[in-house]
């Protein structure tokens, strides 16, 4: 026990630990972990500009008095055209399908079916597609001259509308005489042969361009001309038109009636339509008429011949006479590719070798007069290019040059004076520009 009690006072009275050194170590690592951090987030340690902790504002920027601050740079926008004509085997799907997924074709061709059915596109028509950041934004397609179809996409909606085509316009009288055909002397005017088609188609049913045109022949036109971007489009409507032909003077002037789309009248407001055209062609001539017994010139055997042949050079637009509608759109070996339209008062009227159809002539569908329905060719038994013309009446063959054509109805009051004065101002321009031309040659 003695010993114990001395022992156990020494115990007590040892110091305690000093812990001043070891804080101040710990400190110091401390402070050093802070700096090595700071200066490898300044970039002093890795080599490399790393941006600051606290950035430093911009300068202010200064503008001349009136002078607006400058904007933040915009994302520019890269529109794209893509421009085209329909190619056999076109449809929507082809077209745009690289743009929309099956469903959304079929839903657009549903919305379209009210304004243009998309099955309806015609081989030959341009359109034009246009993009916006590689993405769809419009498709354009001209249906004809005058009307386009647009297809806009936004908000996963299509926009449908058929609209005019817009053109700058400009009227011109063009004057000619004949030397050789219509179709040349146009062309040698530097006009289009679609010009010379319908000067043909105005004046059809009092003259066979065929048979009756002659050598010194003339014509005036008073024409609108198309303009699109200062490019020349085509023509517009045509307005007035005088023939001379053999001597005699034939006029015809433009004149809507009723909101209805014009049509053509004489000097008097007699109207120039009659029930069947001269000719199914606008220039031609015939190589074999009519006839009862006529040699094959392909079979070589003698048989009647129930047609007139019209010789002209492949491609030829191909008329109907009268308005109908298509019982035959066919191809045999004999007949080659065939249109047989039937027509009011028990008529029918067949168009035979041509090279091909025209867009939209199927069976069942109506033509209008003067609307072109196929083009002339030398398919089936042909020794060359031309269009065998055929008439019926209640079922029988008739002689197609002895057609009976009945007159429409003329202009009566108070269209008749309106016509008139039109007639008048038409006719004035036209003698004024000839007359101007004359004084320039």
């Amino acid at each position: 026990m003695a010993l114990s009690d001395r022992r156990w006072p020494k115990f007590r009275q040892l110091k305690k630990p000093n812990r001043l050194p070891l804080l101040l170590l710990i400190s110091l690592i401390a402070v050093t972990v802070l700096l090595i951090r700071q200066y490898d987030l300044e970039g002093h340690l890795t080599g490399t500009e790393s941006e600051p902790l606290i950035r430093p504002s911009p300068p202010p920027t200064t503008c001349a008095e009136g002078e607006s601050p400058p904007r933040p740079e915009e994302k520019k926008t890269v529109a794209e055209e893509l421009c085209g004509v329909i190619k056999r085997g076109d449809t929507l799907s082809s077209l745009l399908g690289e743009y929309f997924n099956a469903h959304n074709l079929w839903r657009l061709a549903q919305d379209c079916e009210k304004i243009f059915p998309v099955r309806g596109l015609c081989v030959g028509q341009p359109y034009t597609l246009k993009l916006e950041n590689g993405s769809f934004k419009c498709f354009i397609y001209e249906i004809d001259a005058e009307e386009q179809l647009l297809i806009g996409y936004a908000n996963d909606r299509f926009a449908i509308s058929k609209e005019a085509i817009a053109y700058q316009v400009e009227r011109h009288v063009v004057v000619g005489t004949i030397e050789e055909s219509l179709f040349q002397t146009v062309a040698q005017l530097g006009e289009g042969t679609d010009l010379a088609c319908r000067l043909a188609d105005i004046f059809a049913w009092d003259i066979d361009f065929a048979r009756d045109l002659r050598q010194h022949d003339s014509f005036r036109v008073l024409v609108e001309k198309r303009y699109r971007d200062g490019v020349f489009a085509g023509y517009g409507a045509l307005l007035a038109a005088e023939f001379v032909n053999q001597g005699d003077s034939y006029r015809a002037v433009a004149f809507p009636v009723d909101g209805e789309p014009a049509a053509f009248y004489d000097s008097n407001g007699r109207s120039l339509k009659k029930t069947f055209l001269k000719a199914p062609l606008a220039y031609s001539r015939i190589s074999s008429g009519y006839s009862n017994r006529r040699l094959h010139p392909v079979l070589n055997v003698w048989r009647p011949h129930r047609a007139v042949d019209y010789a002209a050079p492949a491609g030829t637009p191909v008329m109907a006479v009268a308005g109908g509608v298509v019982v035959q759109r066919s191809y045999d070996k004999s007949n080659g590719n065939k249109v047989r339209l039937r027509h009011p008062n028990h008529y029918e009227t067949s168009y035979i070798h041509l090279s091909r159809f025209a867009c939209g002539i199927r069976v069942g569908s109506k033509v209008s007069q003067g609307q072109v329905i196929g083009y002339v060719g030398a398919t089936g038994l042909a020794t060359g290019p031309h269009l065998d013309f055929r008439a019926f009446k209640n079922g029988r063959p008739i002689n197609p040059l002895k057609i009976e054509r009945i007159p429409s109805s003329p202009l009566t009051e108070p269209y008749l004076s309106e016509f008139k004065l039109k007639a008048q101002e038409y006719f004035a321009f036209i003698d004024q520009q000839t007359a101007s031309s004359a004084c320039n040659r």
